[in-house]
């Protein structure tokens, strides 16, 4: 016994009903020094109470193998979605279990409740699933599953600890690349919001010659074909390819306002991988650039295969800086880079007419070589001050300042198309949609 108590005691856990047992006895004790007659049960109570105690020693620990336990994690987690992890467990007892799970999570997720409770019949195994939402890319440490046991006495509570410490890397949000993907197979993708963007006129990159069916254009038939083969023939047109998308995400300051847990950065990144996606669907070449004081990464354009894995890499590694973004760096890094009329795609952020200004000159001269598209954010606690019922003067006052600030927002966009510079103003969450559905209208239309 004094061995076992050596190598299990730490391990060895008191049960809600043996506290239960002992407060029983304990009063039974008290009671006998006033109440003679009780005579010899409160003895009879501890002594069963012991008996109970090393029965349910033995049933706990009686054989070795008694549990097994373990968790699934993915490879990687993706940062801003819902990502499952699964707990698998299995009982060998030969009677049924009381068990409770405490899975150490990553400091990250500042939680203290991951804790399951079960009931398993014997030599009975179950899946446990819960879902973890990351908000910041980077290495989390996930730590043992603790496994508390307890048999039908429930007098005491024996501990399992299984795994070993785990570093699983946290991703920009490939889940929604996927989400995306899957809907494009299966012609949903109206359901998350993206238009079918008609085209106007059609595009001079030839594809091939068919024949004719109802609702081809007349003025695309081609003569010398239809004589030859004897039927009506007509050319066949495509999208123009090999168009060069960049992403130029800016990472300074400015990007580190949050929304729903994630910064605008990263909201920037998810919606910059998908739209990468989306360009390399069309053939175009996907690139990207970064900037803060200085010119960051830069992924040249490419429509390679393991493209998209290179930018989601660069991605991963990318923080937020603290000092203002260096637009005389990035125009110089675009002219010496990019050899050839691009879409630039610039996810960044203007609270008012001033930070626009200072900018201005610089985009100014990037538009003269290049279609700019300038995405910057809706500040939606502003939209929902300026909609509040007001009740005071200082109501007035807040509701006034939040309505000359949204003001400004839309006095950015007006500012921007005087120049011929393309903007979108969208809320975070609507994002990537808005991004994808501009790049769709603007293929269509033939800008680049």
């Amino acid at each position: 016994m004094k061995n076992f108590f050596k190598t299990y005691y730490k391990d060895l856990f008191l049960g809600k009903r043996l506290f239960a047992g002992i407060g029983l006895c304990a009063t039974l004790f008290l009671f006998s020094f006033f109440l003679p007659w009780l005579g010899d049960i409160p003895f009879i109570a501890f002594w069963t109470l012991i008996a109970l105690v090393i029965i349910d020693m033995l049933m706990l620990y009686r054989q070795d193998r008694s549990f097994f336990l373990r968790r699934d994690l993915p490879e990687r987690l993706s940062n801003g979605d819902e990502n499952e992890i699964n707990i698998y467990i299995e009982s060998f007892y030969p009677f049924a279990t009381k068990v409770g799970i405490i899975d150490e999570i990553p400091l990250q997720f500042q939680k203290r409740d991951i804790w399951f409770t079960s009931n398993l019949k014997p030599r009975e195994h179950k899946t446990i699933n819960y879902t973890l939402r990351p908000t910041k890319r980077g290495e989390y440490v996930f730590g043992l599953v603790r496994l508390y046991v307890s048999s039908p006495l429930s007098l005491i509570v024996r501990r399992f600890n299984f795994g070993e410490e785990t570093t699983v890397p946290v991703y920009p949000s490939f889940l929604q690349l996927r989400r995306y993907e899957l809907m494009a197979i299966s012609n949903r993708l109206n359901e998350i919001g993206i238009k079918k963007i008609r085209r106007i006129g059609h595009s001079l990159e030839f594809d091939q010659v068919k024949s004719y069916v109802q609702g081809d254009d007349y003025r695309t038939v081609n003569w010398k074909a239809t004589a030859r083969k004897g039927e009506l023939m007509v050319n066949s047109f495509t999208d123009e390819k090999a168009q060069h998308v960049y992403c130029v995400i800016d990472k300074s300051r400015i990007m580190k306002m949050p929304f729903e847990g994630l910064s605008l950065l990263d909201y920037a990144i998810n919606a910059s991988l998908i739209l990468s996606n989306v360009a390399l669907l069309k053939e175009d070449k996907a690139g990207l650039i970064t900037i803060a004081e200085k010119t960051g990464s830069i992924v040249p354009a490419d429509r390679k295969p393991a493209q998209l894995g290179k930018i989601m890499s660069v991605l991963y590694k990318e923080k937020t800086r603290y000092l203002e973004t260096n637009m005389e760096a990035l125009y110089t890094s675009i002219r010496s880079v990019l050899k050839q009329r691009s879409l630039l795609v610039f996810f960044t952020n203007f609270e008012s007419m001033s930070a626009l200004n200072r900018q201005l000159p610089f985009l100014k001269r990037i538009a003269k070589f290049h279609l700019l598209l300038i995405v910057f954010f809706e500040n939606t606690e502003l939209k929902s001050l300026t909609e509040e019922e007001v009740k005071d003067v200082e109501g007035i006052y807040i509701k006034t300042i939040a309505s000359k600030f949204a003001y400004e927002k839309k006095l950015v966009v007006k500012e921007l198309a005087k120049h011929g510079i393309l903007s979108i103003l969208t809320p975070p969450e609507k994002l990537t949609i808005n991004v994808i559905n501009r790049y769709l209208s603007i293929k269509a239309q033939q800008k680049i």
